[in-house]
C-alpha cells in the first residue's frame, strides 16, 4: 500500500479561501487533529489542511484563531471552532449523514460525557500528554528540543508531579468504562458503543486509542517511530480488552480514511 502523503497550506493561504480549512498539527498523528479529520471524514465533507507547526510560535495561527494549537475548524467567514465540541456540532449542522450526535436525550448524555473523559480537559489526551512532559522533564537524556516543547507543553497543561498519578488513573478509569460500555452494548446485541448505529463517540475513541495501540505502519504510514513508542501503552491495551479495540479497527475499515495522513 503506497504511503499516503497530506498537503498543508499555510495560514496566509488558508485565511484567503472559502469553504472548510483544518488547522492540524501537521506531519504526526495528533490526537485532537486526527479526531477532527476523522468526524469530517465520517460525514465526507471536503477540507483543507492548513498546518500548526509542533512547538513553534504559529504567530499567523495565533492572529487568526486567538491562540496556537491545532485543531481548528474554520468555515468561510465564520468564526474559528477550537474545541472538539464546536468542531462536532459544526460538522452535524454541514450534513446530517451519519448523524453522529443521538437523537435519544440519555444516549446524548451519556455520549458526551463519555467524548469529554476522552478529549477535554484534564481528559485522557490531556493526562497523556501530562504523563509524557513529566517523563520529558524527568529524563537526563531527553534533547534540547524535547525539553523545549516539554517545557511549553508544561505550562499549556497546568503539569505539576502531584498530579501524575491522578493522571493515569483518569486514563485507566475511562478505558474501563469504555470497556463496560462495549460490553453492555454487545450484549443487548448492539455493535456501536453508543445507541444502534454510528456516533461521534465510536469516532474518538478510534483516533485516541492510537495512543494505546497505534495502527500498524502499512495504515498509519510515516509515524516517527519514536512516537510510536511512546504511543504504545501494553498495560492500558491488556485493560480495554481485545473487543475495545477490534472496534477500533472495525470504525476504521468501514467509517475512515484508511491508511491515514498526516
Amino acid at each position: 500500500m503506497e504511503e499516503a502523503v497530506a498537503k498543508y497550506h499555510s495560514v496566509e493561504e488558508a485565511r484567503a479561501m472559502t469553504g472548510l480549512r483544518l488547522v492540524v498539527t501537521a506531519h504526526v498523528p495528533g490526537l485532537w487533529s486526527e479526531a477532527a479529520k476523522s468526524i469530517f471524514d465520517a460525514k465526507d465533507i471536503p477540507y483543507v489542511l492548513v498546518e500548526q507547526v509542533v512547538g513553534g510560535e504559529n504567530h499567523a495561527l495565533k492572529e487568526w484563531t486567538a491562540q496556537t494549537s491545532g485543531p481548528v475548524a474554520i468555515l468561510d467567514d465564520e468564526r474559528p471552532r477550537v474545541t472538539w465540541i464546536e468542531q462536532l456540532y459544526l460538522a452535524e449542522r454541514m450534513t446530517g449523514v451519519p448523524q453522529l450526535i443521538p437523537h435519544d436525550i440519555d444516549d446524548r448524555v451519556l455520549m458526551f460525557g463519555l467524548i469529554n473523559e476522552l478529549c477535554g480537559e484534564n481528559g485522557f489526551g490531556w493526562n497523556l500528554r501530562m504523563r509524557a512532559t513529566h517523563a520529558t522533564l524527568n529524563d537526563p537524556a531527553a534533547t534540547p528540543f524535547a525539553r523545549a516543547l516539554a517545557s511549553t507543553l508544561a505550562s499549556k497543561y497546568g503539569y505539576d508531579p502531584a498530579l501524575i498519578t491522578a493522571a493515569r488513573a483518569q486514563m485507566t478509569g475511562i478505558v474501563t468504562r469504555l470497556r463496560e460500555q462495549l460490553a453492555a452494548q454487545h450484549r443487548a446485541g448492539k455493535r456501536f458503543l453508543i445507541g444502534d448505529t454510528l456516533s461521534a463517540l465510536d469516532i474518538y475513541w478510534a483516533a485516541l486509542a492510537g495512543a494505546i495501540d497505534p495502527l500498524p505502519p502499512e495504515l498509519c504510514p510515516n509515524m516517527p517511530d519514536d512516537m510510536r513508542a511512546v504511543y504504545t501503552d501494553p498495560e492500558l491495551k491488556a485493560l480495554g480488552g481485545d473487543a475495545l479495540f477490534a472496534h477500533r479497527d472495525e470504525i476504521y475499515r468501514e467509517f475512515l480514511k484508511l491508511p491515514m495522513d498526516f
